[in-house]
């Protein structure tokens, strides 16, 4: 499948609440990377890894996925021209790979990631 997606994501008002709640529900692994973000490892073959942290900028929080793609420019420029919206421009996440978000038609928040 071209364009997959590689990552999730969970943030709400309180990180160490929701880490331990999946961690406490499924068996998952909780990789502290900062003080409100934490990498999760679901294991298996068939699942994704994701990420379990605290909202930004007092946000009530989301959940959303992101989709593997090649140029992030060209992907926001290809949503937008179908009636999408885009939320942040590319940025360099530390020792980490690039995204860019944006919101459907609907308005929901999906995020792109390349690097991955």
């Amino acid at each position: 499948m071209p364009n997959p997606v590689v990552h999730f994501e969970v943030v709400g008002k309180d990180a160490k609440a929701l880490q331990n709640f999946y961690k406490n529900a499924f068996g998952w692994a909780i990789e502290s990377m900062m003080p409100e973000y934490a990498m999760v490892k679901p294991g298996g073959s068939t699942g994704i890894n994701g990420g379990i942290g605290a909202a930004m900028g007092g946000s009530p929080g989301h959940v959303t996925f992101y989709i593997a793609v090649d140029d992030l420019n060209a992907a926001l420029k290809k949503v937008e021209s179908l009636g999408g919206r885009k939320i942040s421009d590319p940025m360099d996440i530390p020792n980490g790979p690039s995204i860019a978000m944006f919101a459907d038609p609907e308005g929901h928040m999906i995020g792109l990631v390349k690097g991955m």
